[in-house]
């Protein structure tokens, strides 16, 4: 996209940073239709499942992921679509290759998407749909050939990156190296993020269970796999919360199915909208110690705009004539957007990197206060971007940098 972005002329960050962010956002909404149709396809009612493609569409969590460059975000599209095509007893030839065909795809962007498909094969032969398994298996082993294929032409060896993650995740348990947490972490977190929300989709998602055990199966198996891994991430269930949503919208069929008239059913499904609604409403207050990320360092920093600030004075060193190198002192670079923001063939350096007396940077991000010699040229909150006195940089013949 970046690229993309680039070749229609977009070669600012302002322009091609937009262009992925919108992008995403339309992968979001293209996600919450797709919610729609999967709760349709699993018996509920267009009332029932517009509110549960609501609960995905408006709910504080998914609001947050939406816009941000992910492969779950990427591949929780296909794998909901290609459920609603897929899963239903009574799908075509046709929706069932094509439904197989875009969960192939999903595990092409996220390997850990390898789970529905795996699921669906499972639920085929419960049904004893044996043709449909057949052709939802062939269908499958030819994605398979190609993510393999793939990896042949680009890493050298087939199925190389899934090797190599398997091995690190499954064999060696190396994720663990980034942090552990209990079984229970993903129903805590999402209790904290969503507070009510998520227990009322969980209790209409159970009373979709009898309706649509096939995927409610699906749904548990990728949840607890991903409980039972040591190291947890909220993002990991991106996929899975549509799965959620669409399971809440039977199960609200279901409390519609028993009340009489149409204010009564048109008051309980205005209700759940209205809950979502005002969960979302909270999505920019959300914190770290909320979404379960840095819990024990940064518990109470906005994760909302997370580095923003860094962010944004890279694109104001960007947009310089000055700049021939920059220096970000505040934070590791890891943490920042880095080159996709600060736009400009000249080092970047690390905080660890050279001494400013070092003459290889011109510009500095760093505290205020910490201006020193230099002069402040743009300010975000308690960050500054400082000139310093120096006519110009020390060439580095030594430094390597990537343009997005």
């Amino acid at each position: 996209l970046l690229g993309l972005g680039r070749m229609v002329g977009l070669t600012d960050p302002a322009g091609y940073l937009a262009l992925v962010k919108g992008f995403f956002a339309l992968v979001g909404t293209a996600t919450a239709w797709a919610t729609w149709r999967l709760s349709r396809a699993s018996g509920a009612s267009t009332l029932a499942a517009s509110g549960g493609a609501a609960l995905f569409a408006l709910a504080s969590v998914p609001l947050y992921f939406a816009p941000r460059a992910m492969s779950e975000n990427a591949s929780a599209l296909p794998v909901v679509l290609g459920l609603a095509l897929a899963l239903p007893a009574s799908a075509s030839r046709r929706a069932l290759m094509t439904g197989a065909s875009l969960l192939g795809l999903a595990v092409l962007l996220r390997l850990q998407n390898g789970v529905f498909c795996v699921g669906l094969l499972a639920v085929l032969l419960a049904r004893r749909q044996w043709r449909q398994a057949g052709v939802a298996l062939a269908v499958l082993s030819g994605w398979a050939l190609a993510f393999g294929l793939l990896d042949k032409l680009t890493w050298g060896r087939w199925f190389h990156s899934a090797i190599v993650y398997l091995d690190f995740n499954l064999v060696q348990g190396k994720a663990a190296m980034f942090g552990t947490e209990a079984f229970d972490y993903y129903p805590r977190i999402l209790r904290t993020a969503m507070p009510g929300l998520s227990v009322l989709v969980g209790a209409l998602a159970l009373l979709a269970l009898p309706r649509a055990w096939g995927l409610s199966f699906l749904t548990a198996a990728f949840v607890v796999l991903h409980a039972y891994q040591p190291h947890k991430e909220l993002r990991f269930l991106v996929p899975a919360l549509p799965l959620l949503a669409a399971l809440a919208g039977v199960g609200l069929d279901s409390v519609l199915r028993v009340l009489r008239g149409f204010p009564a059913r048109a008051t309980v499904a205005v209700a759940v909208v209205a809950a979502a609604l005002l969960s979302g409403a909270s999505a920019g207050a959300l914190t770290f110690g909320e979404l379960g990320q840095y819990e024990h360092v940064r518990p109470q920093d906005s994760a909302w705009d997370d580095q923003g600030p860094v962010n944004r004075l890279l694109e104001a060193a960007g947009r310089r004539d000055d700049v021939c190198g920059l220096k970000v002192e505040t934070v590791h670079q890891a943490w920042t957007g880095g080159y996709s923001y600060f736009h400009r063939k000249v080092p970047l350096y690390p905080h660890n990197g050279p001494g400013r007396g070092s003459n290889r940077f011109s510009h500095v991000i760093t505290l205020e206060g910490y201006e020193g010699a230099g002069t402040a040229v743009a300010r975000e909150g308690r960050l500054v971007l400082v000139k310093l006195p120096i006519t110009g940089c020390t060439p580095d013949p030594g430094y390597s940098w990537r343009l997005p």
